[in-house]
């Protein structure tokens, strides 16, 4: 284990991080984009899709934990995690293909079916990598390090997936249609360099335990609980914004034109507070330092109410300002879910991280798949209609839902993970004596 010690050179890094980046672009249009499309341009209306896209990410409750799983008790020649990367990455980019470019007159089961086979490959391939990740290291600081180059290329394959189809602002069909033959050539091209390059050598497990015995060791673990439940809290406060921030730009604001800019905007400000999140978070430690995030993120989502139509100038800041805390939702959480795993890891000497993964990725998906769960059933239930309400006008009982939706429920979801994360017991001291414990048992 002394090499996983050694300081990683900048390529390696490169090389991990690359395939976040196809992976990424895959992600936001399925929240972004994906549901708006379906919704309204293929007609299938706005509950619909939503308990579609919902329904779809039930089914992670069965695949998460058990490719987590499997993961953990992989051997090989080639390791534990590759495979499954590899593996998941030629099933994701079918269905996103098939999602992306629908034939004409589909309906929900078309739907329904091409999002399972995409959130089956997916997981398969993002859980396993996340968990290769976090094993490439076992120090606290550079852990952030680590997934700051996994979550910088996040970012921008992110970046990608929002200026493509903003390109084609009248044809949002087209615009998903050149995302997927980007996506076709970028996924494999990616995952095959991090393959051949980066080191897969963390150990299997050596025992097979029962999953309910896991399960039990898994909720004795209380950083683990604690961050688990701020995770989720946190995903569904981001998960709102990200599914209606579409139907807000053009029926909040009656600037449909500027969705594009927006969101690139929002994004490339993530960028710009990455590096200044992980200086802060060697500071104060990565969980204070989250808080604030979360906080300063809060702070500006108050404002979103005030903005009349047409105020773009009000929301491009907004964005700004939402999107520098998003830099540190992308990098603090899961260099701390690394850390949390070891205390499971001083206790029984064995690396599950794919398990523990896996419920961290479970937890993040049905909270981003609530987002649409949620919002769109509501939305019809206000009232709110995106063929009758017209752009600019004064706003309605169905308007002011989406405005609340879009800006004050994640309030409340992520004061509540603040609540819950800020006494977060794991510092980067109770780290180190928990990595000497873990040296002690080896």
């Amino acid at each position: 284990m002394t090499a996983l010690r050694e300081r990683l050179p900048w390529w390696l890094l490169m090389c991990y991080g690359a395939p976040a980046l196809p992976l990424a672009a895959v992600t936001l249009p399925v929240y972004v984009q994906i549901p708006k499309f379906y919704a309204v341009d293929m007609g299938l209306g706005l509950a619909a899709v939503g308990g579609i896209l919902l329904a779809a990410r039930l089914w992670d409750v069965v695949t998460d934990p058990l490719v987590g799983l499997l993961s953990d008790r992989t051997r090989g020649r080639f390791g534990r995690r590759r495979p499954w990367v590899a593996a998941g990455s030629v099933l994701t980019g079918l269905p996103a293909y098939l999602l992306f470019v629908p034939p004409d007159d589909i309906g929900p089961a078309y739907l329904l079916s091409v999002a399972v086979l995409l959130y089956l490959g997916w997981t398969m391939a993002v859980l396993p990598y996340n968990a290769w990740g976090a094993e490439l290291s076992d120090d606290y600081h550079r852990r952030t390090t680590i997934t700051a180059w996994r979550e910088g290329a996040v970012i921008a394959g992110t970046l990608v997936a929002a200026v493509i189809p903003a390109l084609f602002p009248d044809n949002s069909g087209e615009g998903l249609w050149v995302l997927a033959i980007v996506l076709l050539i970028a996924l494999p091209a990616t995952v095959l360099a991090a393959v051949l390059a980066v080191p897969d050598q963390g150990a299997p497990a050596r025992q097979h335990v029962p999953f309910r015995q896991m399960g039990r060791a898994m909720a004795a673990n209380r950083p683990f609980r604690r961050l688990l439940g701020a995770w989720f809290l946190n995903g569904v406060a981001n998960g709102l914004p990200a599914t209606l921030f579409l139907l807000f730009v053009e029926f909040g604001l009656g600037a449909p034109e500027q969705s594009g800019f927006l969101l690139l905007t929002y994004f490339l400000s993530a960028v710009v507070g990455l590096p200044v999140w992980l200086w802060l978070g060697k500071r104060w430690g990565k969980h204070r330092c989250w808080c604030g995030a979360m906080l300063w993120a809060c702070i500006w989502f108050a404002g979103v109410p005030f903005l009349d139509a047409g105020d773009v100038e009000g929301f491009f800041l907004i964005c700004i300002a939402t999107g520098l805390a998003l830099g540190a939702d992308l990098a603090l959480p899961p260099s701390m879910q690394a850390d949390v795993v070891d205390v499971d890891r001083a206790e029984s000497g064995e690396r599950r991280t794919g398990a523990y993964f896996a419920l961290w990725g479970m937890a993040q998906k049905l909270a981003l798949a609530l987002g649409v769960g949620i919002a769109f059933p509501l939305l019809e239930l206000a009232g709110f209609n995106a063929e009758s309400v017209g752009n600019g006008r004064e706003r309605d009982v169905g308007i002011w839902a989406l405005v609340a939706l879009y800006s004050m429920a994640p309030i409340a979801f992520k004061v509540a993970s603040v609540m819950l994360i800020w006494r977060h017991p794991l510092t980067e001291t109770a780290h180190s004596a928990l990595r000497r414990k873990i040296a002690e048992g080896n």
